[in-house]
């Protein structure tokens, strides 16, 4: 029957939404079976492939991402476009925020099915957690695991010091995610709705949070909006009741750092590494200052020839970066 490549191109095409693709590959299958002696099974599955197509074209046609290469016109500078091929499976997520993130992902492949019933997926998230957490890489994750682009909001673009234009640039933004289907993502959306001033009055930035809520309160496009923010006392508390789900990260455990540089040193050799004692010194800090840890022991050992990454050298790398993040405390960077 199907051999393993064509078992993993089935799951991709099933992924991908690509039902052709996914027919395709079915019949290879059914057309292999039948060349080894199995008749009757290669029917079934020709069988099963033609119900399937019937069923499905008597559906409505679901909207599709547009191939957006790179923003044009207005929306130029406010965002950026990309397509991740991150999945949740690379990430190094605690069960509680890998459960949430499931469950996002499971609605949005069932919303044709939700919406016979009167209901929408989940589709708003707001990521709150402490700088290198993964808020950034999830919501890469989710448009790689939803086969969508991510557009990345510019913020330093989007907030002028001129009366009203914020707003404006932000309808363009709420706009264009009704247009195009995918993940749009605002990164540090304090700026948004907290009290950072960028040129403003105070009374400029009421009304530019206000503008937000409102633009949150009546976008019904098909889009996967995620804000995230380092400071989560900064905003106000008006803009939790817009989103599905507040998803909270944190710092890594001893446990979960080691997890984070077992997988980072996956490419080289690590056998005389003691990983409970590099994952005790390693927490605290950060996802991101974990990797680059890694990556400093990794590449070390390669420009001195060793064979592998030993503990002493990575508990090394790791002190270094945890020095360098409180130099950067002390210097309020």
């Amino acid at each position: 029957m199907a051999t393993a490549d064509q078992v993993k191109a089935l799951l991709h095409s099933h992924a991908e939404g690509n039902e052709e693709r996914f027919y395709a590959i079915a019949l290879q299958v059914a057309a292999q079976a039948a060349r080894t002696g199995q008749v009757k099974k290669a029917q079934e599955l020709r069988d099963l492939v033609d119900s399937l197509r019937s069923r499905s074209k008597g559906k409505a046609p679901e909207s599709r991402p547009l191939p957006m290469a790179q923003p044009k016109g207005e929306l130029a500078g406010l965002f950026t476009a990309s397509y991740p091929a991150t999945k949740l499976a690379d990430m190094v997520l605690d069960a509680r925020t890998r459960k949430r993130l499931l469950r996002v992902l499971t609605e949005q492949r069932n919303r044709a099915r939700l919406g016979d019933h009167g209901l929408r997926p989940q589709r708003r998230l707001l990521l709150v957690g402490p700088p290198g957490t993964g808020k950034t890489f999830t919501a890469a994750a989710l448009a790689g695991e939803l086969a969508w682009p991510l557009f990345t909001i510019q913020l330093h673009v989007l907030i002028t010091k001129f009366l009203g234009e914020t707003a404006a640039k932000l309808r363009v933004v709420f706009d264009a995610m009704q247009e195009a289907r995918g993940v749009y993502f605002f990164d540090e959306v304090d700026a948004l709705a907290g009290e950072r001033s960028y040129g403003h009055d105070v009374g400029e930035i009421r009304r530019v949070l206000n503008s937000f809520l409102m633009f949150l309160e009546q976008d019904d496009s098909e889009s996967v909006l995620i804000a995230a923010t380092n400071h989560r006392t900064m905003l106000d508390r008006a803009l939790f009741r817009r989103f599905d789900a507040v998803v909270e990260y944190a710092l890594p455990t001893a446990e979960g750092a080691e997890e984070v540089m077992r997988a980072r040193l996956a490419v080289v050799e690590t056998s005389e590494m003691d990983w409970r004692r590099a994952g005790k010194a390693a927490a605290g800090l950060s996802h991101a200052d974990i990797a680059r840890a890694c990556d400093d022991a990794a590449k070390n050992a390669i420009l001195a020839d060793e064979l592998c990454v030993g503990t002493a050298e990575l508990i090394q790398a790791i002190e270094e970066r945890r020095e360098d993040g409180h130099r950067s405390d002390h210097n309020g960077g």
